[in-house]
């Protein structure tokens, strides 16, 4: 007889795991945290199936777990715990430190409070569930102990039969079919078993395994030892009580025999703020005891708060605790940290008016304990400067020491990194996407990337700690970044700041709420109209086009909140993106050789030229798909061999290599001309000289819109000869988006310019025809 038998029919997968979690108890702990994770991995995967859940961004336990639609329906105290087994197994199989079998105990007591609620919640036999009973370590049989090498070997191996299922699955849709099926089937079991079960309450935690298990491995990630000397239940001197004593939960040390804080911890089903006020008396103690202040938490194991009063800043919600260099920054900051109001902004980074005026804007944001600040600034008018001299202004400051820089694509990434190279060297910039383990000052990476790292663990705890950085930056910030790796923003206890290119009034409401702003007001906006009145972008024409592809006639403006957060977070994403006529329509609108042809004779007919009309300018095919690419490109060729098959390329994260044919599109007079993109360059290239952009799919995401649009904006010196400059720039929509986004822009019948070949030949032969829009399809 077992702790689990109660799922042994039902969830037999899930019982064997749980079953050999508790067989090492007594005889391995590790073993037994190692097992406990195992069996939560399986429960969740088995949970989003019955739950019906889209899986998020990455197929692993961390991002199951905290993917936000998962969080909603288990809740969050459910949700810590399983963390907790994570991370319990997590250090199980990467730290060498050994683990008591008190530890592991705590973590099976956890395991099987998971398991009576998920069985009790999402089982077809709920009433018998032992809703009321708690975790007996005498009921499990002894197994023998495994070496830390067996259970490494172990993870491996599970992970590779995990992976190897998935992609079986995927190649397979007659299983997919059946298991559709036996799914539907089983989620109705469920949902009538739930309907007649009996309620019943769940038991609660006391307030010493809350400690011993969730802070307590919390502390230890971040380098505490929480057994530690003067450590837990430190007594004080001066509480308001008749005795006058008190006993402070924990006390972290600094390597002076100072606190650097205080922790309070209370019971889970209590508020941590219950906590706050006796917090706040034991940092008066150790105050009056010691001569310093210590940084306050407070905590019930699943919320945790940090409050730094003697800095001025109220009580916020974090992740985890400090290290000791951490905290003891943190206290150092309240003598040292300077005054922003008369800090210097380097112009040699940034001089134009608009991008010191956006710095200002931040500094009043940060003096005034504000934490979040969100700048509006029109594509090309130079965002990642203004950050780079914001991040420079703060680190002389002394209110930052290290920054993270958020980008959604590895190209952008790189592109960030070199330029914070070139114009902030000494801040010793790191590619995380490239060099993991390498250190410096600024750090850029892609939200995976970051999420991976987060949840990265060994024998030194976690590298990057909710306190590593001060600063993160969020490049292209809107709805469906924070939908998929909002985590991120919650993890690290920094300061926060977002960079959109969209227009103020189209930012969506959750991102001004992630920002702590109200709707239409961002901390500072340069919009693109003002960049083109002042000559430091150019604008956008469209090209008339007569008949195109119909949408449905509702344009963005008229849908609902939630309809818009549907469409963007899509658009954003790696789904094939829907469209309202659907989608036998639209392709056979995209997929049309005869389109295709029109559209890229229109293209090559009416587009600006350079190099005296002689050859069609930078341009841009913004396609649906890799396969709409792949025709695009296939039509193009057989339309145009003479350019034998370099003049247009297809540049997709499909495509290996494709940052070297990214940097060959950046050369002004090479090969491709044509780059026919899906995602990969709606977002951060910098290329001047494109001056035709060709919207060939639908758009639902305003903030991608105005990215694809901002392709074009930059100004090009001497582009169609001295003197010459690019002026605007060509926008070929053939699906309707200029009017789903209520965009009038100027009108242009394209290019009028002919090369000295055409002028040769039509004086030649006949009187030049009259220039004429392309025709309609």
């Amino acid at each position: 007889m077992g702790n689990f038998d109660f799922i042994k029919d039902e969830w037999p997968a899930i019982y064997d795991a749980a079953h050999r979690a508790e067989s090492y108890v007594a005889s391995d702990p590790r073993s037994a945290c190692f097992y406990a994770r195992r069996t939560v991995e399986l429960l969740v995967g088995h949970l989003y199936e019955l739950m019906d859940l889209d899986e998020p961004y990455s197929t692993d336990l961390a991002a199951l777990t905290n993917a936000p639609q998962f969080v909603a329906r288990a809740g969050t105290p459910m949700t810590a715990k399983i963390n907790a087994i994570r991370k319990a197994g997590n250090a199980a199989v990467h730290r060498s430190a050994p683990i008591s079998q008190t530890g592991a105990v705590n973590v099976l007591a956890v395991l099987f409070q998971v398991i009576i609620w998920a069985a009790y919640t999402y089982s077809t036999a709920p009433d018998r569930v032992p809703t009321g009973a708690r975790f007996d370590p005498r009921l499990a049989a002894a197994s023998a102990p495994l070496s830390a090498e067996e259970v490494a070997r172990l993870a491996q191996k599970f992970r590779a039969q995990d992976e190897h299922h998935r992609a079986e699955l995927a190649a397979r849709d007659d299983v997919i079919a059946d298991q559709e099926r036996q799914l539907a089937e089983l989620r109705e079991q469920v949902r009538a078993a739930q309907q007649a079960k009996t309620v019943r309450e769940m038991p609660d935690r006391t307030e010493a395994e809350t400690r011993d298990l969730f802070i307590d491995t919390l502390l230890r990630e971040s380098g505490w030892d929480p057994d530690g000397p003067n450590v837990r239940e430190y007594p004080v001197h001066g509480m308001p009580t008749p005795s006058g004593q008190g006993r402070a939960d924990y006390v972290l040390w600094g390597a002076d025999g100072l606190p650097l804080a205080v922790v309070e911890a209370k019971r889970t089903r209590h508020s941590p703020l219950e906590g706050q006020e006796q917090a706040r008396l034991y940092a008066d103690c150790l105050e009056a005891q010691t001569g310093r202040r210590p940084v306050i938490y407070f905590t019930n194991g699943y919320q945790h708060w940090l409050w730094d009063d003697a800095a001025g800043y109220p009580p916020r919600n974090v992740q985890g605790f400090y290290t000791r260099d951490e905290l003891e920054l943190a206290i150092q900051r309240r003598q040292s940290r300077r005054s922003l109001e008369n800090q210097p902004i380097d112009q040699t980074i940034v001089e134009r008016h608009y991008q010191i005026r956006a710095i200002r804007a931040v500094d009043q944001v940060f003096e005034a304990k504000q934490r979040r600040a969100l700048l509006v600034m029109a594509t090309g008018s130079g965002k990642t400067r203004t950050v780079i001299a914001l991040v420079d202004q703060l680190m002389k400051a002394g209110w930052v020491k290290r920054a993270l820089f958020l980008a959604d694509r590895t190209a952008l990434v790189k592109q960030a990194a070199n330029a914070f190279k070139d114009h902030l060297p000494e801040s010793s910039p790191v590619n995380l996407v490239t060099e993991r383990h390498a250190e410096g000052r600024v750090y850029v990476s892609t939200y995976p990337t970051m999420l991976n790292l987060i949840n990265a663990v060994d024998d030194t705890g976690r590298t990057f700690g909710p306190g590593y950085f001060d600063l993160v930056i969020i490049d292209e910030a809107h709805r469906s970044v924070y939908a998929k790796y909002g985590a991120i923003f919650d993890y690290f206890d920094s300061l926060l700041v977002g960079l959109t290119a969209t227009p103020k009034d189209e930012v969506d409401h959750n991102t001004y709420r992630l920002f702590q702003l109200e709707d239409g007001v961002p901390t500072d906006s340069y919009p693109l109209d003002d960049a083109v009145a002042e000559g430091y972008l150019v604008p956008p024409a469209a090209v008339s086009l007569g008949t195109r592809f119909l949408r449905t006639g509702i344009r963005y403006a008229e849908l609902s909140e939630p309809e818009r957060a549907q469409w963007d977070g899509l658009d954003w994403g790696d789904e094939p993106t829907p469209d309202e006529v659907g989608a036998e329509e639209l392709n056979r609108f995209l997929f049309n050789e005869d389109t295709v042809d029109k559209v890229l004779a229109c293209l090559m007919s009416d587009g600006r030229k350079v190099a005296g009309g002689e050859r069609l300018g930078k341009t841009i095919i913004f396609a649906k798909s890799q396969a709409h690419a792949e025709f695009i490109k296939s039509r193009f060729d057989h339309g145009w061999p003479g350019y034998g098959g370099r003049f247009a390329s297809i540049i997709t994260n499909r495509v290996r290599f494709a940052d070297n044919l990214i940097e060959n599109f950046e050369v002004a007079d090479g090969d491709p001309q044509i780059a026919i993109s899906v995602d990969m360059l709606d977002t951060g290239i910098d290329v001047p000289e494109v001056v035709n952009l060709v919207l060939f799919k639908p758009v639902h995401s305003v903030s991608k819109f105005w990215q694809m649009l901002g392709r074009g904006t930059r100004l090009c010196k001497d582009l169609y000869g001295p003197g010459r400059d690019k002026t605007d720039f060509l926008v070929f929509d053939w699906c309707g988006n200029l009017e789903y986004f209520s965009q009038d822009l100027p009108g242009s019948q394209g290019s009028t310019q002919k090369s000295l070949s055409q002028r040769t030949f039509r004086a030649a032969a006949r009187p030049a025809a009259e220039p004429r829009p392309c025709r309609a399809l």
